[in-house]
């Protein structure tokens, strides 16, 4: 389809800001000991939804989910990193080619100031599981290279809170100690300042924030332009990164723009998908029939009982898990119940100083009754947490006779929505290639090549770990 040359003055242009690896911690969503100025702005000038979910728990799995507006399950890009990726088969289209087609040039960046390995970089984040062609999805890296009065749809990506986190020279103790860890969390010195660690990233982001912001002022469309925030998924601790739990799965998602009421909360389920067919709402474009995603913006609210989120293998820890939202409750269904939930993964071993340190402290006998249960070997078919009663979705109460009803009518919501979306993981990961053995080798020889260079051992023991995480946190 041939590109229209026509531009209106009337056609929104829209701004997504995505971060890496982020949960709703800013001090609009209540988090006091952060300084978030530029996202409670976002928050003040527009719209916060406090009940907005990934689909999925891990970045190109979900990122490959909200630029189709569709869920990663039903069009087979479900596997984290998928090994020999293939073009987008019919009818899926992602959103930057039916923005381009229809006339809006189309950017991706790095967020201002971003920089890698100490050096600035420019380039935005396009982890997607299918294959692709960077130049064909997108017109370049700077919207504001666009027409005359054509407008625009610009992706900034920020690269924050995403592993590694600086580790701070010095610790205000005042934010140290105020800093409310969930319950299935060990509250130790290595807990608290890795959680430290992972709030100042965020204000990171904020900052970043800022920065695109003033560059919106500064060539005079801030106002006419819907803008974004959000994350691929939530915050890169054990229990949450690769998880479909409230913490895996929940995401920021701030909306401001014209149109967009300010100062207004949102309550009601939303999904990342939703996103695309909202932006092409208000568009003034068709939205797929295809697009399992509803549009939130541009008048009508998708009124939903619940969403679905759904986790496959993310490198070389192979699983399958699916997980109902509702309103007021959280259903997961565990496929492989042999496995434990410290299933191996070598990028959080390698990457999240935790991961060695529960295993040390469930060995020493450190951990309390709820964090042990959360560490055993192997795994119930389903669990259920009531929301209402515990919101960060702790505790499981599966097994208490008074949810029996809500139980069954989620597994049935659930099994309908596997059949019904033609769920690809049903049949394990068809698109990996070379075999997941072979993953699992070239996985192991990342992880064994970074510990060597830390500690020069290969395979250091979980205690040898955590000696290492101790010392670089300064708790030698």
């Amino acid at each position: 389809m041939p590109r229209s040359p026509l531009y209106a003055a009337d056609r929104p242009n829209f701004v997504w800001i995505i971060a890496d690896d982020m949960s709703p911690d800013t001090a609009a969503y209540g988090v006091k000991q952060l300084r978030t100025p530029h996202l409670d702005r976002l928050a003040t000038e527009g719209c916060r939804y406090t009940r907005a979910y990934a689909t999925a728990p891990v970045c190109s799995a979900s990122r490959s989910a909200f630029i189709l507006g569709c869920y990663q399950t039903t069009t087979g890009l479900h596997p984290h990193d998928v090994e020999n990726p293939q073009p987008l088969p019919a009818p899926y289209r992602h959103l930057p080619s039916l923005f381009r087609e229809a006339g809006w040039f189309v950017s991706n960046a790095a967020a201002p100031g971003s920089k890698r390995s100490g050096k600035t970089i420019s380039k935005g984040k396009t982890h997607y599981n299918f294959a692709h062609n960077v130049a064909e999805i997108f017109d370049g890296d700077d919207w504001r290279k666009r027409k005359p009065g054509q407008p625009f749809f610009a992706q900034f990506q920020i690269t924050e809170p995403h592993r590694p986190f600086p580790i701070p020279s010095s610790y205000d103790e005042e934010k140290l100690r105020s800093i409310e860890l969930p319950a299935n969390y060990p509250d130790t010195p290595l807990t608290r300042r890795d959680w430290y660690a992972y709030q100042r990233s965020v204000e990171v982001v904020d900052e970043r924030v800022g920065l695109i912001l003033n560059q919106l002022k500064e060539e005079g469309v801030l106002d006419n332009t819907v803008i974004m925030f959000f994350a691929d998924h939530g915050r890169p601790m054990p229990w949450g990164k690769q998880w479909l739990s409230v913490e895996g799965l929940q995401v920021p998602l701030l909306v401001r723009g014209p149109g967009i009421a300010p100062k207004n909360v949102e309550e009601r389920l939303v999904s990342l998908i939703d996103l695309a067919p909202s932006m092409l709402k208000l568009a003034g474009l068709a939205i797929p029939a295809w697009m399992e995603g509803r549009a939130i913006l541009g008048g009508g609210f998708p009124e939903r009982n619940v969403l679905f989120a759904a986790r496959d293998r993310c490198g070389d820890a192979m699983d399958r898990i699916r997980a109902v939202i509702g309103r007021d409750s959280w259903l997961v269904q565990n496929f492989n119940t042999d496995l434990p939930r410290l299933n191996w993964s070598g990028y959080k071993e390698a990457s999240y100083p935790g991961m060695a340190q529960l295993r040390v402290l469930h060995t020493s006998g450190g951990l309390d009754a709820l964090q042990s249960k959360w560490l055993a070997p192997t795994r119930p078919a389903f669990e259920f947490y009531d929301l209402q009663a515990d919101t960060g979705g702790l505790h499981d109460v599966s097994d208490h006779p008074a949810h029996s009803a809500k139980i069954l009518s989620m597994r049935q919501q659930l099994d309908r929505w596997i059949t019904e979306s033609n769920d690809r993981g049903v049949d394990g990961d068809p698109a990996t290639e070379p075999p997941l053995e072979q993953i699992k080798k070239d996985k192991r020889s990342d992880y064994q090549r970074t510990w060597k260079s830390r500690l020069q051992k290969p395979e250091p023991t979980d205690v040898e770990r955590l000696a290492w995480w101790m010392k670089s946190y300064g708790l030698d």
